[in-house]
């Protein structure tokens, strides 16, 4: 009797415990006092929970696994700057935890986000630079550092991030985005972070959460901020919720021929959002279905999942002091939930900008998903989605470069997108770009010919919205896509690795062709910095004639007209075509080369083949 009353307290004690707390702090005064805690351990919600300090639980949520319990308070009742949350057994505490809440950095809710004035620089920390060899590889982390694998760990960190912020600051970026950065413990093939498997904690072999608050500190020194890439669509098959799911719903799983629960791939049809025609089936297997056996579908739907999910994306924010969000796969989850999740953090910081990845062509269709669209009102539906990407002048923009011209070929594709604005409830938060981790390099299709990257960069330097650069672009970086996967357009930033052959992270020791790139690259930036009528002005373009494509930014105080000249050879502008434009001009400076050009209706000028222009006009 004896030993059998003994195995049964060993039993007891043995088992329960607190495991794992999340979030695992939370802080004093935020707008929204309500907090859910999640509390895990083996069969943990066969006992009772109780706080001290007689603080009330407001809900506690027991699900179908006796290892979760779900506990919400209002932290306006805590009056200290912690309280212990106990795992009782009748009248013994059988484990504790003790529940931090911090007090919050002055006039967080009120922080400043990324706008039209950034420009954003796109890193994936693993391909950038290696700044701390010791974390490599990681004992607990399955994946080792092995830089001879394309597709494999190559010892990319944060503490490489930091080390290059002088050339990340001198070369005009203000704002940093990096792909995802936490814990991604995937068998192979981590290395972009998309899988994630534990949304508290940095991947070890990037460095720490300290590193991480640390890297956005000196950003802000800098004047400059860190923009985190956040992914509510899925999770790694590895996460531990995953492998132990809180409830069956969780996740979405779909019923086989047998009745047994699992695996259906999406089918990506992202317009079921909202197609009035769509059949449910179809509408079911794009949002529900997963991206790939390794990325289990969150079910948004779920109250339990979506308050994780928003108090995750508030901690990261409150805690690494960021500057903004970037949403991979936005239209892959649940509208409805969705909305409620941009919400919650825009009441929480009214100034905050998160930009959703709709890739989409249509410009309507990428219009939905912005805040107070009035497509999107048709269907009573609001994103309250502050920003999204402009893919429609990322697919035109390529092709208006390489096609020759016709009615509807050519360089009237940049001027039809543009075309397009009056969709876009407020065109100047969008997000603007040529390139990025998941697209073919720029420098590629074009075959590293220096021309086409300046106009292109001058067009995304000076047209409304946001410019995002990928790195290595400002350095001519080529990847074929095609042939050798995303591994060929995701390689290392030479330099960034001791023992590289060759640095391009110093000017001195960049070759000519790199030196051409990022030279226009640091000038033009640099310069767009202090240009309000860049980033707020008006915009007026005229159709393109002969390959020459012109257009003006514009306020009560500045004008600009841009240039791009598409033709091999040099072009003769009738400048009387512009008079609208150009009243009381005398004459133009080219920003890049200083140049000045006689500027009026009765004259001509003439623009270099294959070139662009950023004149600032003067009276």
């Amino acid at each position: 009797m004896k030993k059998t009353l003994l195995f049964l307290l060993i039993s007891v004690f043995s088992f329960a415990q607190i495991q794992k707390v999340e979030p695992a702090f939370w802080w004093h005064k935020m707008k929204n006092p309500e907090l859910q805690i999640l509390v895990y351990g083996k069969d943990i919600s066969k006992y009772q929970v109780e706080l001290s300090d007689q603080i009330q639980i407001k809900n506690l949520t027991k699900t179908e696994n006796p290892n979760y319990v779900f506990i919400t308070v209002n932290t306006e009742e805590v009056k200290n700057s912690s309280f212990k949350i106990n795992l009782k057994n009748g009248n013994k505490t059988l484990d504790s935890y003790t529940y931090e809440l911090k007090n919050r950095i002055p006039k967080s809710a009120e922080r400043e986000s990324f706008s039209s004035k950034d420009v954003m620089y796109l890193i994936m920390p693993d391909r950038f630079a290696n700044g701390d060899i010791s974390n490599d590889s990681q004992p607990n982390l399955t994946e080792k550092s092995d830089r001879t694998l394309p597709s494999g760990r190559h010892g990319g960190d944060l503490r490489g991030i930091i080390n290059n912020l002088d050339y990340l600051q001198n070369l005009g970026a203000t704002a940093l985005w990096l792909t995802p950065a936490n814990e991604d413990n995937e068998k192979k093939t981590s290395y972009h972070g998309y899988a994630q498997t534990d949304l508290y904690k940095i991947d070890g072999r990037y460095g720490t959460n300290e590193e991480y608050l640390e890297l956005s500190r000196n950003l802000q020194k800098r004047g400059m901020m860190l923009i985190q890439d956040y992914v509510t669509n899925h999770w790694g098959i590895s996460h531990w919720m995953i492998q132990d799911l809180p409830t069956k719903d969780w996740i979405h799983q779909f019923k086989d021929g047998e009745g047994k629960y699992g695996f259906k791939r999406s089918n990506y049809r992202t317009t079921s959002q909202f197609d009035t025609n769509v059949a449910e089936i179809d509408k079911q297997e794009a949002l529900n279905g997963w991206f790939d056996t390794t990325m289990p579908d969150l079910n948004q739907s779920d109250p339990l999942v979506l308050k994780y999910l928003t108090q995750n994306a508030i901690w990261w924010i409150e805690y690494a002091e960021l500057g903004g969000l970037r949403v991979d796969t936005y239209p892959y989850n649940d509208k409805i939930a969705m909305a409620k999740w941009a919400k919650a953090i825009t009441d929480e910081y009214p100034k905050f900008n998160i930009v959703g990845e709709a890739w989409m062509y249509n410009p309507a269709h990428i219009s939905y998903w912005q805040k107070d669209s009035k497509i999107a009102a048709i269907d009573n539906y609001n994103s309250y989605l502050p920003s999204v990407m402009d893919f429609t002048l990322y697919t035109e923009l390529p092709n208006a470069l390489k096609e020759e011209e016709s009615w509807d070929k050519g360089m009237i594709k940049i001027y039809n997108s543009f075309g397009n604005d009056f969709l876009y409830p407020n065109i100047n938060t969008i997000l603007v770009f040529f390139e990025n981790h998941d697209t073919e390099r720029f420098n590629e299709i074009f075959k590293g010919d220096l021309r086409y990257y300046k106009m292109a960069l001058t067009l995304m330097a000076t047209v409304r919205g946001i410019p995002q650069i990928y790195y290595g672009s400002e350095i001519g970086m080529r990847g074929d896509k095609n042939k050798g996967g995303d591994a060929d357009i995701r390689k290392d930033f030479p330099g960034g690795w001791k023992g590289d052959s060759q640095n391009a992270f110093d000017p001195k020791t960049q070759t000519a062709e790199q030196k051409g790139f990022h030279d226009f690259t640091q000038k033009l930036l640099n310069w767009r910095k202090g240009k309000n009528v860049i980033h707020s002005g008006k915009t007026k373009h005229y159709m393109p004639k002969e390959k020459v494509y012109v257009y003006f930014r514009f306020n009560e105080k500045e004008n600009v007209m841009v240039i791009i000249n598409n033709n091999e050879k040099d072009q003769s502008l009738d400048l009387s075509r512009f008079s609208e434009s150009i009243q009381g001009i005398t004459k133009g400076k080219d920003v890049i080369s200083g140049k000045e050009f006689s500027i009026s209706s009765e004259n001509k000028m003439t623009v270099s083949g294959k070139s662009s222009l950023i004149l600032e006009l003067q009276k």
